[in-house]
């Protein structure tokens, strides 16, 4: 076996849209977290709710949403960018929010619960208090990134719907897996699977060591 052009043509493009999709995502998601930190009682239960069923829904009605959204039919057909890398990465930018939004709550949730109080009385703006929140808790939005990207770049479902799986176009890593298994291109799909384990256990342990540091930091 052998990484051939293909291989890493796939390989870049995985790469490129799912970290594209996560600091979308990290964009979007960071700051809901963040305020819903800063909020108190039922709202923030409520908001909190909300996105917590989000994480369950599945990633292949995602893709659904996206493709009705997109296909010429749809509100946006006019984009013309169904089966574009386009349109991965907005499904994947709908996956990783959720994933952010509750990850990053979490983290400034404790660093609220320790400052919040003097916040309240220094920084009148919101907004301002978000920031400050964020600033304490950067491992946490460090951390939130790399599980989103890690959900980005094993997702199948979604990225097959609104991809199409075009060899050259938007062929990813793990529908590249699943057409090459069906068509018994083992070697091909084999060398894809090492790559994706591979990369899935780099963000695990990089995941691990910043939690790790946080956690140490607290002591």
């Amino acid at each position: 076996m052998h990484i051939s052009a293909e291989i890493i043509d796939i390989l870049f493009l995985s790469l490129r849209v799912s970290i594209l999709a996560s600091l979308i995502g990290l964009a979007i998601g960071a700051p809901m977290g963040a305020y819903i930190s800063t909020l108190n009682g039922k709202v923030q239960t409520v908001w909190l709710t909300v996105f917590s069923a989000l994480l369950a829904v599945p990633t292949v009605v995602v893709g659904l949403v996206v493709y009705l959204l997109l296909s010429r039919s749809g509100p946006l057909g006019w984009l013309n960018i169904l089966f574009t890398p386009t349109a991965i990465v907005i499904a994947q930018v709908l996956i990783t929010v959720p994933v952010i939004t509750v990850f990053v709550h979490r983290a400034c949730t404790a660093a609220w619960n320790e400052v919040g109080d003097a916040l309240r009385l220094d920084i009148a703006r919101r907004w301002r208090r978000m920031w400050e929140i964020g600033k304490i808790a950067k491992a946490g939005l460090v951390t939130a990134f790399l599980v989103a990207f890690g959900r980005a770049i094993s997702e199948v479902g979604a990225v097959m719907i609104v991809g199409g799986n075009i060899r050259g176009e938007t062929r990813v890593m793990t529908t590249a897996i699943t057409l090459e298994t069906r068509q018994g291109n083992f070697s091909i799909a084999v060398w894809l699977g090492i790559i994706l384990v591979l990369l899935s256990f780099s963000v695990t342990v990089i995941t691990f060591l910043v939690t790790r540091e946080r956690n140490k930091s607290k002591i």
